[in-house]
């Protein structure tokens, strides 16, 4: 896949580029400042975009600003962004718009490179990598509300479908079957009302849309 990537720490983004370069993806392009994304992205129009939170000139929001920027001129560009910390606006302003092909990692997470990449290719193929830190935050956050309702199992079982695991993998990681996951998973929609989907990152969305609508209530 081709991958535009921004980030101002060299080390990090020379890093990145050996990364994705010796799995086999091309690197289209990179950024070092906020103002040099939206131009490189419209130029090159990747597959996906790699993007930090904070970069020059403010170091605040620049990478995010620029990826909703270019969502807008390119709909459906797969973003995954990275950032130092749980940061919690900037993860709710990213799902906000109930978009595919969106991902929020903590840096850490790119030295797994396995599970790295493995969220690079979902996020590259419309689906959802959000890093498990993050949703625990928001999840965290939820109080009187029907999250409250929900048993242990079934807020393990959302958290990892949050994350943009599908049915077998969740299985595999709780030690139950598909068939249990299935019930979990449709417990949690009727409790939180929301409409089934057979589409694994739609359903993932619809949650991390009413999490998103919550934490701004």
């Amino acid at each position: 896949m081709r991958v535009v990537i921004a980030e101002d720490n060299a080390l990090l983004r020379e890093g990145l580029v050996l990364l994705l370069t010796s799995a086999g993806h091309e690197v289209a392009a990179v950024a070092a400042s906020g103002p040099e994304v939206l131009p490189a992205l419209l130029e090159h129009r990747p597959d996906v975009a790699v993007l930090d939170v904070r970069m020059p000139p403010g170091f605040r929001d620049e990478g995010l600003r620029a990826a909703l920027a270019a969502r807008a001129e390119i709909p459906g560009l797969p973003v995954l962004v990275l950032s130092q910390y749980v940061e919690e606006t900037y993860a709710a302003e990213l799902l906000g718009g109930g978009a595919s092909g969106v991902g929020y990692l903590l840096k850490d997470r790119v030295g797994r490179v396995d599970e790295f990449l493995d969220a690079l290719e979902r996020v590259s193929s419309g689906g959802t990598a959000l890093d498990p830190e993050v949703v625990a935050e928001l999840l965290a956050k939820r109080r009187d509300d029907p999250i409250d309702s929900l048993t242990r199992r079934e807020r393990e079982v959302l958290q990892l479908m949050a994350e943009g695991r599908d049915n077998a993998t969740i299985a595999a990681q709780l030690v139950v079957t598909e068939r249990s996951v299935s019930k979990h998973i449709g417990n949690v929609f009727n409790k939180l009302g929301l409409p089934p989907s057979d589409s694994g990152h739609r359903r993932v969305l619809a949650v991390l849309a009413y999490l998103n609508k919550r934490f701004h209530t």
